[in-house]
């Protein structure tokens, strides 16, 4: 038997009636500290595949197919990281990097760069846009959950 515990240590008992304690705290991410991540990435595939990863391990998600209502999008949901691609259909994945760290507003966000451009000079340019990590497709979801947990504990 399977279910949820509310409860810091709750008694939990299995379909052959067996009980057992189980630490919530180590299995439930608290609900009042979860943060929030912003992910813009025209490609259906990537989208989901990230917001449920990263919604697995606890974060609220907020997720984009374009720039089309971006910065409303940033009003209404605060995030607290940001995970950017470049190539997108109406807006240039630079222009957004580069609007958000001009604005005294958001230029404290964390940004991610998650692109499939892998020249060494794409990297640089997103990194003196203001890009805080940049992360080459096909993206290794343990190291991005890692520098995820890394940035947002400072």
């Amino acid at each position: 038997m399977l279910r949820l515990v509310t409860n810091i240590s709750e008694e939990v008992v299995n379909s052959d009636q067996q009980s057992s304690t189980v630490d919530a705290s180590a299995v439930i991410p608290s609900a009042n500290v979860r943060s929030k991540i912003l992910i813009v990435e025209d490609n259906a595939l990537n989208r989901q595949m990230l917001d449920d990863y990263l919604s697995f391990c606890g974060y609220e998600i907020l997720s984009l197919a374009d720039g089309t209502c971006f910065f409303q999008k940033m009003i209404e949901f605060q995030p607290q990281l940001i995970l950017l691609d470049l190539k997108l259909p109406d807006i240039d994945g630079y222009t957004l990097l580069e609007k958000l760290k001009n604005s005294a507003d958001w230029q404290h966000i964390p940004i991610f760069v998650v692109s499939a451009f892998a020249f060494s000079a794409d990297q640089q340019r997103a990194l003196s846009l203001g890009a805080t990590r940049y992360f080459v497709k096909p993206v290794n979801l343990t190291e991005l959950k890692q520098a995820i947990k890394e940035e947002l504990a400072t």
